[in-house]
C-alpha cells in the first residue's frame, strides 16, 4: 500500500509503498476514504523538516534539551549516531479521517466490517490506504454524513477539548486568537454553545469565513476594530474567555488576551503559541491560563489509546473518544457545519505536489483533503447539501470537463434578456432543451441561444435524464406545480420569484421535497448577489448590536395591458415581487424576518421584525414620479450608515467615509452573479446559495405582507417544520 512519509533530515516528502498493516487484537483495519491535512500542525513539521540542523535545533529546543541529556548519559558518540539515524528515518503524517472497516480484530464488537468510522491518532489515523486503528481511536459514523465531513472528526476534537477546558456559559463572550483550522472549529463551537464570538487574524478572508459561521466581528489583531467591538458589547469589561489557536514566534495573541480579558477571565491555549505572559497584565486581572492537551483525556496514555482501557464515565465524562463521537454528532445533526472550511481535495496520488504548493504559500487554504478514489467508490455519493428537516439530498459533483445541462422551462422577456445572455456563450454549459407554451417561442428561444431542442411539452424537460438543472421562468401561478414536478423529476431547480402564491403552494413544495429527498433549490432573488451591494456590505463590516433599515422601492404603475394585473390568478404585484427586497434586507442582516406588519393599499409599508432586534421598512410604492431611482436603501447599526442608491452608486458613512464610483452605464443587479452561483452549486454538488429555509421564511413574509393588510394586525413568521433544521 501508499503511505505519505517525510524525512525530517531531508525535509523529503514521499509517497512510499509500504508493507499493509496486521488487524490486531483489539482494533479494526480501516481503508481510508478520505483524510485531512491538518495546515496548522502538520504543515510546521513540513517546514521544520527543510530547515537547517541549526534551525531545527531552534525550532525544537525541547529536543535540543534531550540531546544535551542523552550526551550526559550515554556519551556524544552513541548520541550523535542516534540523533542522525532518527532524522534520517522516514516518518508518518496525519492523524484525522474518514474510512471503511475493512476488517474486524479480536474482542471488538461495536462496529462490523463495511461500517464507516472517523479515526484519530498520529499513529493509526495517517495518510495511508490502510491504518489499523485501536478500539478508542475510532467512532462509527451515522448513515448519511458525508466521509468528507466526518475526516474532520479529530480537528473538531482537539477544538472541542479546547473549548470544554474554557468552561463556556450561555451568554459568555469569547475571543478567538487565530483563525485557520482549529480556530473556525472553535468559533462554530462556541456559537453553537450560546457564547457570542470575536475572532482575531492578519487574514480577512478567514475574518469573513469565520463572521460567516456566527462570529460576530472579526478584524486583524491590529486593526482596532475588535477592541472597539468587545468594548462596546461588555461594556469596557472584556471577554469571558480567549482562545488561543494561533500559532508562531510572536507573542502578540498573549499580548491581546490579557488585553480583551476580563477580571479573573480565562486563556486558553489550543495551539503551539509563544507564551511570554507579562506578568503584570495577567497578575493584576489574575488570568487563569490553561492549556488544551490535544483530543481530549487518554491522549498521551498507551493504556487508554493502545490497550483500549477506558475511563469510566463517572469520573471522566469526556475522553478523546467521546469527544470524537460528539464531534460526529454534532455533524451529523448540522449543528457543526465543516463544508465551508474545505478549501482544496486532492487525490491521494498527488499528495506530495499538495504539500509543497501549501509550504511554497501557492495553494492557501483552511483544510484540504486527500481523496482516495477506489475507495471512495464504495462509498454512497457525497451529501452536500443543507438538510430539509430530517431528509437530505445527496449530490454528486459534475466529472471534470463536462458541462452543465440545463432544461428551461420558459423562454420569456425576463429569460431572455436576463438569463439566458449569460449561459449562451459559456463553454460549460449545455443548453439542452427549452419548452414554451407556444411553438414559435420556443424556436426562437433555439434560434437565439442555440438550444440543442424545442418543444411545448415540459415533460421532454423534466424526463430527460441527461439534464442536470431546470429553470422555471414562467408566469408566477405555475411557479410552485412545476417546482414541484421538477424536485420530484430529481433534477436541481432554479425558479423565478415567487416560489409561491400561497402558504399552501409553498407546502406543496415544501412536501415534494421531503418526499424525493431533494432540497436542490434556488429561487431568483438577484439582488443579494449584485456586486455594487457586496461592495458596499464589505465597507459597512460585521454588526454588534441591532440594525435599523428603510428600503423605498418606486414601483411605479404597471402598464394596462401588464399580465401583473391579473391578480385573480397571478397574485397580488407585492406577491410576485416582493421576495425580492425581503431576501435582500435578510441578506444584509443576516438573518431571517420573524414578524411582518403591513398598512396601506397602492402603496405599501412592510415592517419587518428580525429575532436580534433589528427591524426593517419596506416602502413599496406605485404613485412616485418615474423620475426618481428606483430602488434606494439606508441600513444604520453601531454608528454606521450605509446608503444605497439604484444599484448605482453606494456610501457608507463611519470613522472614515466610503463612496463607490458612479458606474456609468447600467445597473448590475446581480442575475450574472447568481447564476454562476447556480451553475458551481450544479457543477460540485455544493450547497445551494441559499437555504430552504430562508427561501420559506422570505415566502411567508411576502405572503404575510397581504394578511397583515387584511387583519390590521402584525403576522408572526413561523417555518414549516420541513424547512427549518431538525430539533
Amino acid at each position: 500500500m501508499k503511505q505519505v512519509v517525510q524525512n525530517y533530515k531531508s525535509g523529503e516528502l514521499a509517497l512510499l509503498e509500504v508493507p499493509e498493516p496486521a488487524c490486531k487484537a483489539g482494533g479494526v483495519l480501516v481503508r481510508t476514504v478520505y483524510s485531512l491535512i491538518s495546515t496548522g500542525t502538520e504543515m510546521m513539521k513540513v517546514s521544520e523538516a527543510s530547515l537547517s540542523l541549526v534551525g531545527k535545533a531552534r525550532a525544537r529546543p525541547d529536543q535540543v534539551a534531550k540531546v544535551v541529556q542523552s550526551v550526559a548519559t550515554n556519551g556524544l558518540s552513541a548520541t550523535y549516531r542516534k540523533v542522525t539515524s532518527k532524522l534520517d528515518s522516514y516518518t508518518p503524517l496525519g492523524y484525522s479521517l474518514c474510512g471503511i472497516v475493512e476488517q474486524v480484530g479480536d474482542g471488538i464488537t461495536d462496529v462490523a466490517v463495511g461500517d464507516l468510522v472517523a479515526c484519530a491518532g498520529n499513529e493509526h489515523a495517517l495518510h495511508a490506504e490502510l491504518n489499523w486503528v485501536p478500539k478508542n481511536l475510532y467512532s462509527r459514523v451515522p448513515a448519511g454524513v458525508d466521509p468528507r465531513h466526518a475526516a474532520f472528526g479529530t480537528v473538531g476534537s482537539i477544538a472541542m477539548q479546547g473549548v470544554r477546558r474554557g468552561e463556556p456559559q450561555i451568554g459568555d463572550v469569547a475571543l478567538v486568537i487565530g483563525l485557520g483550522l482549529i480556530g473556525q472549529l472553535v468559533v462554530q463551537l462556541l456559537v453553537s454553545s450560546g457564547v457570542r464570538v470575536f475572532g482575531v487574524d492578519p487574514d480577512p478572508e478567514r475574518c469573513k469565513l469565520a463572521e460567516s459561521l456566527g462570529a460576530l466581528v472579526c478584524s486583524h489583531p491590529g486593526s482596532g476594530v475588535v477592541d472597539t467591538a468587545v468594548d462596546e458589547l461588555t461594556h469596557g469589561a472584556g471577554v469571558d474567555q480567549t482562545y488561543l489557536a494561533a500559532g508562531g514566534n510572536t507573542n502578540d495573541p498573549v499580548e491581546l488576551a490579557a488585553k480583551l480579558s476580563r477580571d479573573r477571565g480565562r486563556v486558553i491555549d489550543i495551539g503551539k503559541c509563544k507564551l511570554d505572559l507579562p506578568w503584570n497584565a495577567y497578575y493584576e486581572k489574575e488570568l487563569d491560563v490553561r492549556f488544551s492537551r490535544s483530543y481530549g483525556p487518554g491522549r498521551y496514555d498507551p493504556s487508554y489509546e493502545l490497550e483500549g482501557r477506558d475511563y469510566p464515565i463517572g469520573q471522566v465524562r469526556w475522553t478523546e473518544r467521546r469527544n470524537l463521537e460528539c464531534v460526529i454528532d454534532l455533524i451529523d445533526r448540522d449543528r457543526l457545519d465543516v463544508e465551508p472550511l474545505i478549501t482544496h481535495v486532492s487525490d491521494f496520488s498527488e499528495a506530495v505536489e499538495t504539500y509543497k504548493s501549501l509550504n511554497d504559500g501557492e495553494l492557501k487554504a483552511v483544510a484540504v483533503l486527500f481523496r482516495y478514489p477506489d475507495a471512495v467508490a464504495k462509498t454512497e455519493p457525497v451529501v452536500t447539501s443543507a438538510r430539509v428537516g430530517l431528509i437530505e439530498h445527496k449530490a454528486a459533483p459534475k466529472p471534470a470537463g463536462q458541462p452543465v445541462r440545463l432544461g428551461f422551462i420558459g423562454a420569456g422577456n425576463y429569460a431572455s434578456s436576463m438569463l439566458l445572455p449569460h449561459l449562451a456563450e459559456r463553454e460549460d454549459v449545455q443548453l439542452t432543451h427549452v419548452a414554451t407554451t407556444s411553438a414559435l417561442s420556443g424556436a426562437n428561444a433555439r434560434r437565439k441561444f442555440g438550444f440543442a431542442e424545442a418543444s411545448t411539452d415540459i415533460d421532454n424537460v423534466l424526463g430527460d435524464d441527461s439534464i442536470d438543472a431546470v429553470f422555471v421562468v414562467t408566469r408566477h401561478s405555475s411557479h410552485a406545480e412545476l417546482t414541484r414536478q421538477a424536485l420530484l423529476a430529481g433534477k436541481t431547480v432554479f425558479v423565478e420569484k415567487p416560489l409561491a402564491l400561497s402558504e399552501t403552494e409553498l407546502q406543496k413544495v415544501l412536501d415534494a421535497i421531503e418526499e424525493s429527498g431533494n432540497d436542490r433549490l434556488q429561487v431568483g432573488f438577484n439582488r443579494r448577489f449584485a456586486p455594487l451591494l457586496h461592495e458596499a456590505r464589505g465597507q459597512f463590516g460585521p454588526r454588534v448590536g441591532p440594525a435599523t433599515v428603510r428600503y423605498l422601492v418606486n414601483a411605479g404603475r404597471l402598464d394596462h395591458g401588464s399580465w401583473y394585473n391579473q391578480t385573480a390568478t397571478e397574485g397580488s404585484r407585492f406577491a410576485g415581487e416582493g421576495g425580492h427586497f425581503i431576501d435582500t434586507v435578510s441578506w444584509l442582516l443576516d438573518a431571517d424576518p420573524t414578524s411582518v406588519y403591513a398598512t396601506g393599499g397602492t402603496d405599501l409599508q412592510v415592517t419587518l421584525g428580525y429575532g436580534d432586534g433589528s427591524t426593517a421598512v419596506i416602502t413599496y410604492a406605485e404613485s412616485g414620479s418615474s423620475g426618481f431611482p428606483k430602488e434606494t436603501l439606508d441600513v444604520t447599526a453601531d454608528g454606521k450608515v450605509l446608503k444605497f442608491d439604484d444599484f448605482v452608486r453606494a456610501s457608507v458613512f463611519s470613522r472614515k467615509k466610503w463612496a463607490s464610483s458612479r458606474i456609468p452605464k447600467g445597473r448590475d443587479k446581480g442575475q450574472a452573479a447568481e447564476v454562476d452561483a447556480f451553475l458551481e452549486a450544479v457543477r460540485t454538488g455544493g450547497p445551494m446559495p441559499i437555504s430552504i429555509a430562508s427561501l420559506a421564511a422570505t415566502t411567508l413574509a411576502t405572503l404575510a405582507a397581504q394578511t397583515s393588510v387584511a387583519n390590521s394586525a402584525p403576522v408572526r413568521i413561523e417555518l414549516p417544520r420541513k424547512a427549518g433544521a431538525p430539533a
